[in-house]
């Protein structure tokens, strides 16, 4: 055994492979080779067991063995094949987005009733279920597209190999190898180029989808996302871009006309080949009556049909309020990150109703078209809010979006008039004053400032109630001195009011530009006894797969106490029914609010609001030219709308009045104290004096040089000697001409800012409202014949 040891240990090589365990270099005796194996197997260097396998096998190395390299490379391609695999999952949607029921890059905008607004991107218009589509309508699409859908797992070999055939038969691509699934899988996630990974994916796109949805799904969703050619996504569109009917309108030669667009719409379009079109749709009709899904008649009839054709355009192409749809692509950022916007796919539910938006769209029109025409102005906007939860119900920004896409209620700056005196007087009532309060309205310089009535006259002392409902300018401007710029102007803010305003005196007579949005929305505060809330026009934010990414959840804010909130309602409410807001009254049903004219009639408002609703109207010129107009004309726009909006709405009563005696206010006054204050009694005309004051303050005024020279829209040259039909029509000026024959007129040479009608006198008569009794012109004094009321005066001629 010595000898054996000796022997081994200068014979073995350092590393032995199987076929050297198998024998050395040196043979040994007979005898010794028994021995020579146990050795080996002791030393854990030539196993007993391998040595008497390979001793069977004859000694044949693995690695020279087929069944060994056939394992590895089977073994290899599963490891390949499921790297692969692996991947392309790494560059697939999760398993949440497998549910998308749009296509990316696409955005739909919705009315509040779902009706589309808008749309962009290749969006389906009307998307429907599948029990909304004709059986033999998505039996022709199977037939055409995929004949196994029901039986394959997402991937069909078998109509792979068939389409081979049948385009190697024809010379030419007349079958897909695509599943239905493969090409929903194509229409959600993936773009259009031609390669191999792209297909890869695809395919394992497909299988997942398979697991994720049922065949009824997938189904609906490719049916409804298709492109069809001619703009039309989906079948629905596509029955309505080639025939002007419904699918469930079309006949069964128009369906499988349709189905065989799928594979190249541009090549079998009917519009555009329609003897490819023919072509392919009898080759559909074959296919059905193959799959036995309709018979041989029903297929002969379907082929002798002729191809009529009745072509629209796509719905999707059609914008549906456009000033209020690009607002809300502009509110989208402020809700949605960046990258969900880039990626698309987003629904948009709003909160505008259709048929207000209707009526308010017809209410600026017929005031444009005929108001307009003879009192100088171009363009007219309109907002209408609902002041309980700020959500917006129509928007008309202008007279032609086509021309113009400038949006007049979001973006427009203009001066406010008089509507801003609101404000004003709400933050005294909230002080603690009583619209039982006098001022003197009576000539008064402060600072060099030096406000006028529109009228330029006078009226003595007057109550805080009485100036609200005459838009008297002198006593606003008392009134804020008494109260302070600060608190106005942090009530104003706190109530809606977003734009900047400057503590000068001409705050009171509305000089700081606002927009007509925030401006409506800030009076919507009175409505909802103090209560403001975020106007907006998103409800909610749907992504691809209907899943809910935002909603609206604005919460309201207290801006003034509800005592406060109680009067200054009832001191609009008089301003509507016995002051320059006349025009908007609505019978039995309570109306609130404010007319406004800027300087030389530049900008006409009327904010006025019931309980359930606050509507905005606007009118004037882009240039801002003056017109001829007065605020009377938006408060009739406003009439308009709200006559045919509130049909079938409740009338619903405004708070009562609380009780004046003892009343604590609840914003603490910080009275301004000018340097210098001029005031004159009403016979005064001290014309140098008052000359010297109007030029010191004009940029306090905000008013430019061209105001010295305005002329004047006031009801009482309106009603001259020289009255004609035409100015009878703009007998709805805010300025009454029954004001007392004792209240002195301060001297026309005087110019100053006059943005508002300031003396209408209430509950005027027909006899008041004449020109005979309003001028004393000769030979008119007599007239018995009847004159029409304020309301026929104020509807222009249809």
């Amino acid at each position: 055994m010595g000898k054996l040891t000796s022997w081994f240990n200068k014979r073995r090589p350092t590393n032995l492979s199987d076929s050297e365990q198998g024998g050395t270099n040196e043979s040994l005796p007979p005898a010794h080779v028994p021995q020579a194996r146990q050795l080996l197997s002791k030393m854990k260097i030539f196993p007993s067991s391998r040595m008497k396998s390979n001793q069977s096998t004859g000694g044949k190395p693995l690695y020279r063995r087929i069944w060994f390299w056939a394992g590895l490379g089977v073994g290899g391609g599963i490891a390949a094949l499921l790297y692969g695999v692996s991947l392309i999952d790494q560059t697939l949607p999760d398993q949440a987005q497998l549910n998308a029921v749009l296509r990316e890059q696409t955005l739909t905008i919705k009315a509040a009733d779902g009706s589309i607004l808008q749309q962009q991107g290749e969006a389906t218009r009307e998307q429907l279920k599948l029990e909304q589509i004709p059986d033999n309508l998505k039996k022709a699409f199977i037939a055409s597209e995929d004949r196994r859908f029901k039986q394959h797992n997402g991937v069909d070999p078998q109509g792979i190999v068939r389409a081979g055939l049948n385009n190697l038969r024809s010379q030419g691509v007349v079958e897909g190898g695509s599943t239905i699934t493969q090409q929903l899988a194509r229409i959600l996630f993936l773009k259009q180029e031609q390669t191999i990974w792209r297909k890869l994916k695809e395919v394992r796109l497909a299988q997942k989808m398979e697991n994720e949805l049922t065949k009824d799904q997938i189904l609906e969703r490719y049916l409804n996302l298709v492109y069809l050619g001619g703009g039309a996504y989906g079948v629905a569109d596509a029955s309505w871009v080639y025939f002007s009917k419904t699918p469930d309108q079309l006949s069964l030669a128009e369906m499988a006309t349709i189905a065989g667009l799928a594979p190249a719409p541009s090549l079998y379009a009917p519009d555009k080949n329609p003897e490819a079109a023919k072509r392919r749709r009898d080759l559909v009709l074959l296919r059905m009556q193959e799959d036995k899904v309709i018979t041989p008649e029903q297929r002969q009839a379907a082929v002798q049909e002729p191809l009529a054709l009745k072509s629209s355009l796509p719905k999707r192409v059609q914008v549906e309020s456009p000033y209020f749809t690009s607002y809300i692509q502009k509110e989208l950022p402020k809700y949605v990150s960046p990258n969900v916007l880039k990626s698309g796919g987003l629904v948009v539910e709003t909160t505008l109703n259709p048929t207000w938006q209707k009526v308010a769209e017809e209410a600026v029109a017929k005031t444009l078209r005929n108001q307009g025409r003879w009192e100088n102005f171009k363009q007219g906007a309109m907002v209408a809010i609902d002041p309980r939860n700020g959500e917006i119900k129509a928007m008309v920004g202008g007279k032609d979006f086509g021309k113009n896409q400038f949006n007049r209620v979001t973006q427009a700056q203009r001066q406010p008039g008089s509507t801003f005196k609101g404000f004003v007087y709400a933050t005294a009532i909230a002080s603690g004053k009583s619209p039982y309060d006098s001022y003197e309205d009576a000539p008064f310089v402060v600072d060099g400032y030096e406000p006028k009535n529109y009228s330029e006259k006078f009226h003595g002392s007057m109550n805080i109630r009485d100036a609200l409902t005459r838009s008297v300018n002198i006593i606003a401007v008392k009134v804020l001195i008494d109260v302070g710029f600060a608190p106005t102007i942090k009530l104003a803010h706190d109530m809606g009011i977003k734009s900047e305003l400057k503590p000068t005196y001409s705050l009171a007579l509305g000089s700081n530009e606002v927009n007509l949005l925030e401006l409506t929305s800030a009076y919507g505060s009175f409505a909802t006894q103090g209560l403001h809330t975020e106007p907006h026009g998103i409800s909610r934010i749907l992504n691809r797969q209907g899943k809910v990414i935002w909603s609206a959840n604005f919460k309201s804010q207290r801006a003034l106490d509800p005592d406060s909130t109680a009067i200054m309602t009832w001191m609009l409410r008089n301003v509507v029914e016995e002051g320059t807001g006349a025009a908007a009254q609505l019978g039995n049903r309570p109306v609130a609010g404010k007319t406004g004219t800027s300087d030389e009639a530049r900008d006409l408002w009327f904010i006025g609001y019931i309980p359930q609703m606050v509507t905005g109207v606007w009118l004037g010129n882009d240039d801002n030219h003056p017109t001829d107009g007065s605020s009377g004309s938006a408060a009739y726009t406003w009439h308009e709308f709200m006559e045919k909006a509130a049909e079938g709405m409740p009338v619903e009563k405004f708070p009562k009045r609380p009780k004046l005696e003892g009343r604590k206010g609840t914003i603490k006054a910080q009275a301004i104290k000018p340097k210098q204050v001029l005031n004159r009694s009403i016979s005064s005309d001290d014309d140098s004096e008052g000359e010297s004051a109007r030029n010191s303050n004009s940029e306090d005024s905000g008013s430019s040089t061209r105001r010295r020279s305005r002329r004047r829209y006031s009801q009482e040259e309106q009603q001259s000697s020289d009255y004609t039909p035409r100015r009878r029509r703009r007998d709805r000026s805010e300025e009454s001409s029954s004001s007392n024959s004792s209240e002195s007129s301060s001297s026309p040479r005087r110019r100053s800012r006059r943005v508002e009608s300031d003396s209408s006198a209430p509950r005027r008569t027909r006899r008041e409202s004449s020109p005979a009794n309003s001028s004393g012109s000769s030979g008119s004094s007599g007239s018995s014949s009847p004159q029409p009321s304020w309301r026929d005066r104020l509807r222009p001629p249809q």
